[in-house]
């Protein structure tokens, strides 16, 4: 496998997540563009030199501090921290949510991460809050911006499962002085920690990190696609909202809104009849995704996710995990306990809230690293070491997820071309039936299951 020396490597082989680092870096030749498939890349000017110390910024490059290393640095010292392969450092972790004003009914879940970076304003201990807002440019949806008041930081509020890249924020960052948090997925938390290692006015800055727990970052085509099933042209989808709470319903069975540009008529639909809705199938997913072994955003001071745990789910009003590595913000948490309604929770129950994304990073990354390395192609350094000894019927899954990521953007293409959604349902059904029957037990281990349940009645 073959050392790669420039950027443009890492985005010629399809591995550039789009964060934005390179193109922070001081007299870096690269700008962040939204390319055909609807995901940010480093996009270099054809008359500009590359520069291989660019790569010590970038989270896919091979050439930086892995996250148990970066963690390592950060959190070894704090006390009473621990470690755990999956989880990185922590000192606590919790599950819950928010129980004063209206935190929990308006966030994606338990409300935490909204209160957090408000409570981190309003307690004075940062001056802005970093984050992703709705865009007011009609070409996108959302972007990275910066708050500073309690109403600017919920606008924020919900996941946003859209492309991003925070180059325009980290420069303003490094021309204004004040104390800011950065709100993240993993890889782009690991990208500011390591442009804090190369440019000290980060690390200066950016004095707190929030990382979101992360399947994958999905391209603009998610969105479009799901505004589409709904009789939204992509060219006229004026807004969504991936996490809308419906009435009566349990934690992972939300809907998702979305708003046409022309007829301001918002349409409102459960998520689980959406035909792209199932995270497992990674259908417009970021290749670089696929390369990626940190769930847990290893190197935030503080990571929220969903708690996606059996005694949690049929609460519709939604439950926060929460892993709290940096002292400061468990001082903050535990001093407005009687805000919050959360409980301590072990690391092999996060572990478990989780599983399916650590089984598609860890197991699944073994094997995704053995076929590149058998067709000797350049990869990513991980953690995790290429392996060819896991289940075949694993190996079948994971290869079908390779080719319905470029089927589905195959299809989309071709019904964009013929301006007929159902053309992309139409080839694209029969690939989603031979993937889900990759799951289905032999029918004689069905026949038995069956027979067993009817006995027991």
């Amino acid at each position: 496998m073959n050392e790669l020396t420039k950027i443009h490597e890492i985005v010629s082989n399809d591995y550039c997540i789009g964060c934005g680092a390179c193109s922070v870096v001081k007299g870096s030749p690269y700008t962040m563009q939204m390319d055909p498939e609807g995901k940010y890349q480093a996009t270099l000017s054809s008359n500009d030199e590359d520069d291989s110390s660019l790569l010590l910024v970038c989270p896919f490059s091979g050439k930086t501090s892995n996250e148990d290393e970066i963690g390592k640095k950060l959190y070894e010292d704090v006390t009473g921290i621990q470690h755990n392969p999956y989880l990185g450092y922590f000192i606590k972790n919790y599950a819950g949510g928010v129980s004063e004003d209206t935190y929990r009914e308006k966030g994606s879940s338990g409300g935490f991460g909204s209160w957090l970076a408000i409570s981190l304003l309003e307690e004075h201990l940062v001056d802005y809050i970093i984050h992703v807002r709705p865009s007011e440019r009609s070409s996108i949806l959302f972007e990275y911006t910066i708050s500073s008041t309690r109403e600017e930081v919920r606008e924020g509020a919900k996941s946003k499962y859209y492309p991003v890249e925070f180059s325009v924020v980290m420069d303003i960052v490094r021309g204004t002085p004040g104390r800011y948090l950065f709100i993240g997925v993993p890889c782009f938390v690991k990208a500011v920690r390591l442009l804090a290692e190369q440019e000290p006015i980060f690390k200066e800055r950016i004095v707190f990190t929030m990382g979101l727990v992360c399947g994958h970052l999905k391209t603009d085509r998610f969105a479009k696609s799901i505004g589409w099933e709904l009789g939204i042209h992509p060219d006229k989808l004026a807004s969504i909202d991936f996490r809308v709470k419906l009435a009566d319903s349990t934690a992972n069975s939300y809907g998702v809104a979305v708003r046409d540009k022309d007829t301001q008529k918002e349409t409102v639909s459960p998520m689980r009849n959406i035909l792209v809705s199932n995270w497992g199938h990674g259908l417009f997913r970021y290749n670089a995704c696929d390369y990626c072994d940190d769930v847990l955003a290893e190197t935030a001071d503080i990571t929220i996710g969903d708690a996606w745990l059996p005694e949690y789910i049929k609460d519709g009003r939604g439950t926060n995990i929460i892993v709290v590595r940096n002292p400061a913000i468990l001082t903050l948490v535990e001093k407005n306990y009687n805000k919050l309604s959360i409980k301590e929770l072990s690391a092999e129950k996060v572990y478990e809230s989780q599983a399916g994304g650590f089984r598609h990073r860890r197991e699944g990354l073994s094997y995704r690293l053995y076929l590149k390395d058998l067709k000797t192609e350049w990869r990513p350094k991980k953690r995790v070491a290429p392996n060819n000894h896991i289940p075949s019927k694993r190996k079948k899954i994971y290869e079908q997820r390779i080719a319905l990521a470029s089927k589905a953007n195959e299809a989309y293409e071709e019904a964009l071309g013929a301006n007929d959604f159902a053309i992309f349902k139409d080839r694209l059904t029969p690939l989603l039936n031979s993937y889900t029957k990759l799951y289905r037990r032999p029918f004689i281990i069905r026949a038995v299951h069956k027979l067993y349940r009817t006995i027991l009645r």
